[in-house]
């Protein structure tokens, strides 16, 4: 049995709603469970003639439908998308529903695609593409089941739509609310139809987003609007140094701030509890704190390359290996050799980490916006040391999460200074704290060499990579001798025809900074460095990118369908002012495939604008095209600004930047026209949240080099090094 966690109730409050009604269906991932969750506006509990076929529909008898959601809301669109694979399936519009965040608990609202409940790695439609589906046949396929049975008729004589059920020969029709007490005395089914895309109605359809009117009008709620009975605030230093600790605190002028009520100290970090954020930043700035800078004190960012150069003189773990490299290099024609380097990144998302919690002797609640909510509850359990029932997570919507919410750092810091505090107290991270403490895009050094037959043709790939594994911590059985899936895609398993491949990583933690997965993560790495070498090679064998592209592409038609329709939009070959170029880069990571053609300018003094960039997607099945297209325009920007500012570097243990003016974001008046085309595909759904990041760089580089010749080995673009003489 499995009690929610978002209520207590006794055993006796329990009906057969409230149990496990059946295991994983054999695609995987969906439970048939209850859950009464918290809900986005206002939790509503369950009425006695309620419906809840499984853990993600709930049917009122006054025919309100709530549509439990596995996965978060961070600005995808996933508040939109999953429940129209859901209403879809229950024959119900998107007007008819009202959306709740589940609450955290692994076990049922586990992502089939990743083990946890997590929601992250461009998955969310690929992990939920068939369960949610069936959550929605199941409901629908128990309905006209009571209906059939309440008219005593064949149930395939009845139809649903629109949340009812009706009886074609007769003509009658019951709501699914005055069904809903029937449905839930009906056994679950075990196997349901699913609907042919031919008759879909709501997938494959522009949909207005469920979550846009709450947050135009104010009420929509993110972690760092919980406002719990009796909070105070806290703001906090921690170690300028990775690593380092607190060995002397003076806190008497901040204690004497009006509206501090509490300075708290912990090992690495000196929190300042307050009635609001200003007080809370006033004692902060009022605190003499001298630091214990620990071994990492004089760590730059220069050891670190060193160290990870370094590290590709040596052999590492094999990612791919196809056919006889050696022998293949040893008769090419020609070769071309390179290295390749790609810095730390910040995630900087517009809502700065915060995380509310408050500890009593009898449990916990924590407030936040996380995209593990599982993971978020277990850290807390297990700090407080209290049993995980103990401790009640209300997820919220994510002002931008970018993988830095898949973290649960910031929990981990909030319960710890909330035990100091007899009432709840909401943690919130300066912008400062929020950049100089992330958890980084690792820096990656490649070493790569290619050979070519006469006719410019690669016949042999070698590429030896080291850099951090954000896997091996984060999900360390998937780490496996050596290797793990994020660190090496997009560098094997490339769409081009190169008969003889290999490809080697090597895994070098950095000393003391922490990494994390970062919006495209690999591939962000990756796609820049093959896709930059691609150029290369085409470059030395005196081709153009797109031709060159087009002669490696034989076995595979889906890249050469995007590759044609976005050089095609983009005008490829038209005539450009002098100091434009354009680039192309082409892609098939998190199980899309991606062509993206930059056009940029450079100006004299070396620096890069970016006037328009060119999207083609397929991306497999559909559900909400308004949401693709989002999707790969906001990861181009997002990308694009990591090509042209992005950095984090270290001096003396400490990281350089601290706010926008020193980690630069693309203004709106720098931000190109981005364009996003899609190929229609009856293809299983391939991911969207990160495609658009990792293929956008190249492009941009590789139009750096065909507007000045330059080639861009080492992001961020460096304009010292295109400046005109």
């Amino acid at each position: 049995m499995l009690k929610s966690m978002m209520f207590e109730r006794s055993a006796a409050d329990l009906s057969r709603r409230h149990f496990l009604r059946a295991s994983a269906l054999a695609s995987g991932g969906l439970l048939l469970s209850v859950s009464l969750p918290y809900a986005i506006g206002e939790s509503e509990a369950a009425d006695a003639n309620s419906f809840e076929p499984n853990a993600f529909i709930r049917i009122g008898g006054d025919g309100k439908i709530i549509l439990t959601m596995p996965y978060v809301e961070m600005g995808q669109g996933t508040y939109t998308s999953i429940p129209m694979l859901i209403a879809e399936e229950l024959e119900i519009g998107l007007d008819q529903v009202r959306l709740e965040h589940a609450p955290a608990n692994d076990k049922i609202y586990m992502n089939p695609l990743l083990g946890v409940q997590a929601t992250g790695n461009s998955n969310a439609i690929r992990g939920a593409w068939e369960p949610m589906r069936k959550a929605g046949a199941t409901a629908r396929t128990m309905l006209i089941a009571a209906a059939a049975k309440r008219w005593n008729v064949d149930p395939a004589s009845c139809r649903a739509e629109n949340g009812e059920v009706h009886h074609q020969a007769s003509g009658r029709r019951l709501g699914y609310g005055t069904l809903a007490a029937d449905a839930a005395k009906v056994p679950v089914p075990e196997n349901v139809a699913l609907k042919k895309p031919a008759d879909f109605k709501l997938i494959g359809t522009p949909a207005k987003r469920l979550d846009t009117p709450s947050k135009i009008n104010g009420t929509a709620l993110y972690g760092i609007d919980a406002r719990p009975s009796g909070v105070k605030v806290a703001t906090l230093a921690q170690s300028p140094v990775f690593g380092g600790r607190v060995k002397r605190v003076d806190d008497t002028a901040a204690k004497a701030v009006k509206g501090v009520r509490q300075i708290v100290r912990l090992d690495d970090a000196v929190a300042v509890v307050a009635d609001h954020m200003g007080a809370a930043k006033k004692g902060l700035a009022a605190l003499v704190i001298e630091w214990d800078e620990g071994p990492h004190a004089k760590l730059a960012t220069a050891d670190i390359a060193r160290e990870l150069e370094s590290a590709t003189t040596k052999s590492g773990a094999v990612a791919q290996n196809i056919g006889d490299v050696g022998k293949a290099m040893a008769g090419a024609a020609t070769k071309v050799e390179a290295t390749y380097q790609v810095p730390f990144l910040a995630h900087a998302t517009m809502e700065p980490m915060n995380c509310t919690v408050h500890v009593r002797p009898d449990g916990c609640e924590i407030w936040v916006g996380s995209q593990v909510m599982g993971r978020a509850q277990a850290v807390a359990a297990n700090a407080l040391g209290m049993p995980l029932e103990k401790v009640v997570v209300h997820n919220h919507l994510l002002g931008g999460g970018f993988g830095r919410r898949l973290e649960v750092d910031g929990v981990i810091r909030a319960v710890e200074i909330a035990k100091q505090v007899a009432s709840p107290v909401k943690v919130v991270w300066t912008r400062e704290e929020d950049i100089q403490h992330d958890m980084y895009r690792p820096y990656w050094f490649d070493r790569i060499s290619v050979g070519l037959d006469k006719t410019g043709k690669p016949v042999a790939w070698n590429n030896r990579f080291a850099g951090s594994s954000v896997i091996a911590r984060w999900l360390p059985p998937a780490f496996n001798k050596g290797l793990d899936p994020d660190t090496t895609e997009g560098a094997i398993d490339l769409v081009y025809d190169i008969p003889n491949f290999h490809v080697e990583y090597v895994q070098v933690e950095p000393p003391g900074i922490p990494t994390a997965f970062w919006r495209s993560v690999g591939p962000s790495h990756n796609v820049f460095v093959t896709e930059s070498v691609i150029d290369e090679l085409a470059a030395a064998a005196k081709q153009d990118p797109v031709d060159y592209r087009r002669a490696l592409l034989a076995k595979s038609p889906r890249a050469r369908a995007v590759l044609d329709l976005a050089v095609a939009k983009a005008g490829w070959g038209g005539p450009l002012p002098k100091g434009r170029g354009r680039g192309v880069s082409l892609q098939f990571v998190f199980g899309s495939y991606l062509a993206q053609v930059a056009e940029v300018e450079v100006a004299k003094d070396g620096t890069v604008r970016i006037q328009r960039i060119v999207c083609a997607m397929d991306c497999g099945s559909v559900v909400n095209p308004d949401t693709v297209r989002a999707q790969v325009q906001s990861g181009a920007i997002f990308g694009a600004t990591a090509a042209l500012f992005g950095e984090i570097t270290l001096k003396d243990g400490r990281v350089e930047q601290g706010n926008f003016d020193t980690y630069q974001m693309l203004r709106i008046n720098e931000a190109p026209a981005v364009e996003v085309h899609i190929v229609q595909s009856s293809e299983p759904p391939g991911g969207m949240g990160e495609t658009g990041t990792s293929g956008v760089v190249p492009a941009i580089a590789n139009a750096v080099f065909a507007a000045t010749g330059k080639r861009l080995r080492k992001m961020p673009v460096d304009p010292a090094l295109l400046k005109q003489t």
